[in-house]
């Protein structure tokens, strides 16, 4: 049995898990504003994605006999600088929902939940991986550049991303 306050912690999490979502559907929106085709569907994959995290814990707190709150949501930006900064907030944000996993595991730890920590490895590792895609895709922009070719190559690239994952 999970305690309350596991409860409320993964019940924001799903918050987060949902808001993230709408982040990157908003961003895939704005990509596609602006002509990044590739980044678009990177960005509604990646969306989706994070949408599967949310209903993983949605789901989690089902099985455990525990009520999964959907939350309002926090309207995502509108309007990105560049590509280039886009993917800057992206890691940032990414760093951020790192941190509430790492939150959740410490709790988990605390009160010997076994069954949560266990359940919360799978979120720890996909954070790193999560942090290493954005990282490596910010140095593939400064590597390649920011002109108009180079912003074309990177779109590309995000394009063959979004269709082999």
């Amino acid at each position: 049995m999970l305690s309350n306050t596991m409860i409320a912690k993964l019940n924001d999490q799903i918050r987060i898990e949902f808001e993230s979502s709408n982040i990157y559907l908003q961003m895939a929106a704005w990509c596609s504003y602006k002509g990044y085709e590739g980044a678009t569907a990177f960005l509604v994959a990646h969306a989706e994605e994070e949408r599967m995290h949310m209903m993983k814990l949605f789901n989690y707190l089902g099985e455990t006999g525990a009520l999964a709150v959907i939350p309002a949501l926090a309207k995502p930006e509108e309007e990105y600088e560049s590509l280039s900064k886009m993917f800057e907030q992206i890691l940032n944000h990414e760093r951020f929902v790192t941190s509430k996993i790492n939150e959740l595991v410490e709790l988990a730890y605390e009160e010997k939940d076994y069954s949560s920590l266990n359940f919360l490895q799978w979120y720890v590792a996909e954070q790193h991986e999560e942090e290493s895609l954005f990282s490596s895709l910010i140095d593939k922009i400064n590597l390649i550049g920011h002109d108009g070719r180079g912003l074309y190559l990177m779109d590309r690239e995000l394009g063959k991303i979004a269709t082999t994952a």
